[in-house]
């Protein structure tokens, strides 16, 4: 493949907003081609977000004659942001992570994630019904089990894991292969979008640019070798949790609601949503069932109803994983980054063995077995 012939192709795509050739308009900063992997970056000044969509959909629909859609990356800059003065100079630092914004692939065949057995997205379709919180407990109780375990963090617009673990100021490294390092916390491994922004900047990307980063999570971050990784998709069934769904190969979906008619409401719309994508239902969970007081654990309180999920799942057909009640130390090991089951001290407790009986009940239903420890291992 000759890089003369798609960077001239290149050259005489027009500028949407102004019908002037790229070239004309001294746009193309770089084009780049390196064992087989295309990189263009160009100004984007004075070109409005819808036309720069444009642009960059015709961009890919070029480039992609030339390469495969996962091996071009297409970066824009502009001039109108202020030079930084220049750092002093500091001993050389470990390589940090880069996130690429553009096109996720598409139109391709769902992708496995590699030395990973199963991928798990957890979903509620609606806010405020606690899934972060399940998401990360269950990974822990699945780690507690033996498991090898990694957590994405999906909700690209509200990113939560990084405070839920402790890790609000971890700054993910890269590997010599460019490879993104995960973050490590109580024995799992995670991402987040949280990790590469401040918690204050908003977030106000595109579906498109949200689901490069989102292929980048999945496939290029140095997982190792996985028995679970649990996907902790944001609210909504919206065009990043479907790109997301239909690029990768998932083995199940995990529904979190809490009982009110309100929450199960969106919580059904997104079974409908996985269904239409051939994702399969793991089954619905109900979390915030009812309220324990630390005066007496046999006590429960129904804040928010009785039994609401387990109905639905009843009415859909699907299976009841379980209640997750409430506990005063759940929100408060959230609070500071130290999760309900790391703590030993609280086993036997009702919020632990709901999270004990979900661990166990999804890693029989997937037939995933814990890796076998060392010789060293078992002596520690």
């Amino acid at each position: 493949m000759s890089s003369l012939k798609w960077s001239e192709a290149l050259k005489q795509l027009k500028n949407p907003q102004s019908g002037k050739a790229l070239i004309d308009e001294d746009r193309l900063v770089e084009m780049q081609e390196n064992n087989g992997e295309i990189i263009v970056k160009y100004k984007r000044d004075q070109i409005s977000l819808e036309m720069k969509k444009n642009l960059e959909s015709q961009m890919y629909a070029l480039l992609s004659q030339y390469a495969d859609e996962e091996k071009i990356t297409i970066l824009s800059v502009s001039e109108q942001v202020q030079p930084q003065k220049p750092a002093p100079q500091a001993a050389p630092a470990a390589p940090s992570a880069q996130l690429k914004t553009g096109h996720g692939p598409t139109g391709q065949a769902k992708r496995k994630v590699p030395n990973t057995k199963k991928v798990i997205a957890v979903s509620s379709c609606k806010g405020g019904v606690g899934k972060s919180t399940v998401a990360v407990n269950l990974c822990l109780a699945l780690k507690n089990l033996g498991h090898k375990v990694g957590l994405i963090d999906a909700d690209i617009y509200g990113p939560s894991v990084p405070m839920l673990l402790g890790k609000r100021d971890a700054k993910p490294g890269a590997s010599e292969e460019k490879k993104i390092l995960p973050v490590e916390a109580y024995g799992l491994k995670f991402i987040s979008f949280g990790l590469f922004i401040n918690e204050a900047d908003p977030v106000i990307w595109r579906g498109p640019m949200l689901g490069g980063v989102l292929n980048q999570f999945l496939f290029d971050v140095d997982w190792g070798e996985l028995d679970f990784l649990v996907i902790d998709l944001p609210p909504g069934t919206g065009d990043m949790q479907l790109s997301m769904i239909q690029a990768t190969d998932i083995d199940g979906a995990l529904i979190v609601s809490t009982p009110q008619n309100i929450a199960l409401l969106d919580a059904k719309k997104g079974m409908a949503m996985f269904s239409q994508v051939n994702v399969p239902i793991l089954g619905m969970v109900e979390n915030m069932s009812y309220f324990v007081p630390e005066d007496d654990l046999t006590k429960k309180y129904f804040i928010y109803g009785n039994g609401g999920v387990e109905a639905a799942c009843k009415e859909l057909s699907t299976v009841f994983l379980g209640s997750i009640p409430f506990e005063i130390p759940l929100r408060e090991g959230s609070d500071v980054g130290v999760p309900y089951m790391t703590k030993t001290e609280f086993e036997g407790r009702p919020v632990w063995k709901a999270f004990e009986s979900l661990g166990k009940s999804l890693s029989e239903s997937l037939m995933v077995k814990p890796a076998k420890k060392g010789f060293l291992e078992r002596f520690f």
